[in-house]
Parts: structure tokens; C-alpha cells; sequence
């Protein structure tokens, strides 16, 4: 069985803790435990601990990231965390508490992806992270200082290791983006996927379930069971996987299929891509804005698409557009193509990344 990692965001979640300690209470943690997203707690060994300033004004402290059994560029690599009262120009993360980008973090220069032109490239999951664990320090020894705490994140290897990723293209340079959603990496080996997802079809049938919910993660999985609550053996959390899957559905006796996910993987799906993980191919803009003139993109349109820089960013001038008329058409076009490669009825849920459906194309196609 592969084992389970942690995202650079909880390592800079648990950094932050660590440092903060230090600040405020002179003394250095070996362990720091702290808060997950979806209600766990979780404990990382600090890697170390500093004092930056003989008045003991800025402390730091670290974490060796462990990807588990997942193939990560960044497994391994140190995440730091200054914790300081001097000023830097950050972000407001709570009251009196604010947050910075520093050597190795990249910076977002392009529109289209989580966080503003600008910003350090440190997504909104693991912001709201580090200020949950933070928070559980300063709500304990508040009373030490009234003053502004500034966390400066930082990764001694970011920029190199940045070298190895596709950030640059999307527009986040000088080093790597402080990512995830849940805390917790699940390793990517394509056995141990398609194995799961042969398997979880296997209890579908067992268990009579007509209709499987083939979803691309935990997101588009969350988002769909929110409005429409469904036994848990019906579901199939499939990844990128999605011809495997779609192909591998007929060998069994499902009637529907419902397809949730995201609008990038939808996108992709609906133009022909296997498997939608971006190591298997970054999603070309010129390609994305072809396809879409064949779902009925008006051409006085196409030039402002193409100064796309990301899916997201493609979504959301489709709104500007139409109102997203043409995100729906994407969507039945992507139906009716799933139904083609399953040889069963495929319903298209597309999710938003606040786990609300803006689409779901409904019955036989």
C-alpha cells in the first residue's frame, strides 16, 4: 500500500505554529500539531528552530516535507517560516497577523489562477491553514504581545525546484506555489489508481448500484454529495483517469453514469484528452479556443480568449461572454462524448471550487 504525504501547505502551516512559539514564548518545539481542513490533527517534527534577532524580534522554524510515496518535485524540500514583528509587505491574514512571500515562494503574474496578480503564490487553503494554527498560539499567549506578527514563507530550493514544474509558463515566478486543499498528498502511481478504480466499480455492482459517480477529486466529489446525497458504494474517485474509466464502466451493469469534476478536466475531457493530469499535457490556450468555436464561439471573441492564461481564466470570460451558455454547451459535448467511449449515459456535473454546481447536464444523451 503507498504511503500518504503532506502539502506544502501544511508544512508551512506547521512552520508557521512552530515559529510563532518561538516568538512569543522563547522556547522551541521539537513537534508541532496542528489543524486540517476536513477536522484532523496531525503532527510534524520541526527541523529547526532559529532566533534571527538578538532582541529575540524574528525566530524561524522548518519542516522537511514528506510527499510520501507520491513522485512530487518538492518532496524533501525545506519549508521555512520567519515569524518576526518587523513590517513586511504581505498579505492581511487575520487581526494583527500578517503573511509574506520569500526567497524561493514564487510570485503570481499573470491573471487566471487562485490568488491576485502580485500576491505571493501561496493559495487560499493553505493561507487559511497557517492562520488556523497560528491563531492557536496567539489565542494562548496573545497576552505576550499586542504587537503584528509577520510570517514570511520560505523555501531555500524553491527556485530551483521551481525549474521542474510548469510554474512559469502559468505565470508564477521565482519559485514554487505553496498548494493543496486537504493538508495530505495521495500518491500518484497509475496501478494503485486504476486498481482502486476497477475495485470500486466491482462494490458498485456488488452492491446493485445502477449509477456510479465518477468524480476527479475530493472537491467535485464533496461538491455533487452536497446536492445530491448517494450511497457511498456508487462512488468512483477516478483522477485523471478518465478514458480508463469511461471504457473500463461497460464491462460492467451500470445504466448512468454521472461524470463530477471541475471545469478545467472537464474541458480537456470534452476536447479529447485520455488523461487530464497536467504531466500528461498542459492544457494549450490556442487549442482550448479552437475547440470552443466548434461549440459555437462567436469569432469577435476569439482573440480575447486566447490572451488566456489558464482554464480558470477561460471560464470566467465565458461568463463575461454569455452568461456561460457556452460552458454549457462544453458540458453536453463533453456528455455526449463520454457516453460514447462508456456505451452508457453520462451526466455532466461541473463543479466550482466552492463546491457549488454551475452545471449539470441531466438524462440520456
Amino acid at each position: 500500500m503507498l504511503r500518504s504525504g503532506y502539502t506544502t501547505g501544511a508544512c508551512a502551516a506547521a512552520a508557521s505554529k512552530a515559529a510563532v512559539h518561538y516568538l512569543l514564548t522563547g522556547s522551541v518545539l521539537e513537534e508541532v500539531t496542528i489543524p486540517f481542513p476536513e477536522g484532523q490533527r496531525v503532527t510534524f517534527s520541526v527541523y529547526s528552530s532559529d532566533i534571527l534577532a538578538e532582541d529575540h524580534s524574528e525566530t524561524a522554524a522548518s519542516i522537511i516535507k514528506d510527499a510520501g510515496d507520491d513522485p512530487d518535485v518538492t518532496n524533501g524540500i525545506e519549508i521555512k517560516v520567519i515569524a518576526s514583528f518587523s513590517t513586511c509587505a504581505g498579505i492581511v491574514l487575520g487581526e494583527r497577523l500578517m503573511l509574506c512571500g520569500g526567497e524561493g515562494v514564487g510570485i503570481v503574474t499573470k491573471a487566471g489562477l487562485a490568488v491576485n496578480i502580485g500576491e505571493p503564490a501561496i493559495n487560499p487553503v493553505p493561507r487559511e491553514m497557517i492562520k488556523k494554527a497560528v491563531y492557536e498560539v496567539l489565542d494562548q499567549y496573545r497576552s505576550k504581545s499586542a504587537s503584528t506578527i509577520f510570517l514570511t514563507i520560505t523555501v531555500p530550493e524553491g527556485r530551483k525546484v521551481a525549474e521542474k514544474t510548469l510554474n512559469d509558463r502559468l505565470g508564477i515566478v521565482g519559485g514554487i506555489s505553496i498548494l493543496g486543499t486537504t493538508g495530505i498528498v495521495k500518491p500518484i502511481s497509475s496501478k494503485a489508481w486504476t486498481d482502486t478504480i476497477l475495485t470500486s466499480m466491482q462494490v458498485a455492482e456488488a452492491n446493485d448500484r445502477e449509477t456510479i459517480v465518477l468524480s476527479t477529486g475530493r472537491t467535485s466529489e464533496s461538491g455533487f454529495l452536497q446536492a445530491c446525497p448517494v450511497p457511498e458504494e456508487s462512488l468512483v474517485m477516478m483522477g485523471d483517469y478518465l478514458q480508463f474509466s469511461l471504457e473500463n464502466a461497460r464491462n460492467y451493469k451500470f445504466r448512468k453514469i454521472i461524470y463530477s469534476g471541475m471545469w478545467a478536466k472537464v474541458l480537456k475531457g470534452a476536447m479529447g484528452y485520455k488523461n487530464t493530469h497536467v504531466r500528461n499535457g498542459a492544457l494549450s490556450i490556442a487549442e482550448a479556443v479552437d475547440f470552443l468555436r466548434t461549440v459555437g464561439l462567436d469569432e469577435t471573441h476569439e482573440k480575447e480568449l486566447k490572451k488566456c492564461n489558464s482554464a480558470r481564466e477561460i471560464y470566467e470570460k465565458l461568463l463575461q461572454i454569455d452568461g456561460g451558455l457556452l460552458i454549457k454547451e462544453v458540458c453536453i459535448y463533453a456528455a455526449e462524448r463520454f457516453s460514447q467511449l462508456s456505451g452508457i449515459p453520462v451526466e455532466i456535473v461541473l463543479v466550482t471550487p466552492k463546491k457549488e454546481i454551475a452545471v449539470w447536464i441531466k438524462g440520456s444523451v
